[in-house]
């Protein structure tokens, strides 16, 4: 299951809080500021989805992430490892750091992280 970019949005709105209800999320939203129905909508898609869960507080809903913001995120990275890289790491790690324009500083910091997963699996 996947989240449209509406309810991503949204998600991430509410992975920043933890919890909240609807007019807490209406707040986060840029203006122009979209319809309380169609955030309804949205949170109903969501919830019906999986990725999120409430708990009512007399009429009110206070809403929560089902699903972490790392694992939403490592799945997505995967899926676009696999589908345009032929499932290899390294060829998308040859082509983010040759694209995206990282400095020296920036390429010390990623070889570092290696560095450090390399020991952790030794």
């Amino acid at each position: 299951m996947q989240l449209s970019k509406s309810e991503e949005q949204l998600m991430q709105y509410l992975w920043k809080r933890e919890k909240a209800f609807m007019k807490d999320l209406l707040e986060d939203f840029p203006t122009p500021k979209p319809a309380t129905t169609t955030v309804a909508t949205l949170l109903k898609r969501m919830s019906d989805k999986g990725f999120i869960a409430y708990t009512l507080f007399g009429k009110s809903r206070e809403y929560y992430p089902l699903v972490k913001k790392t694992d939403y995120f490592s799945k997505h990275v995967n899926g676009l490892i696999k589908n345009f890289f032929n499932d290899s790491a390294s060829q998308f790690a040859s082509f983010f750091t040759k694209e995206t324009n990282l400095t020296t500083e920036e390429l010390e910091a990623l070889k570092k992280i290696i560095d450090t997963q390399i020991k952790k699996q030794e």
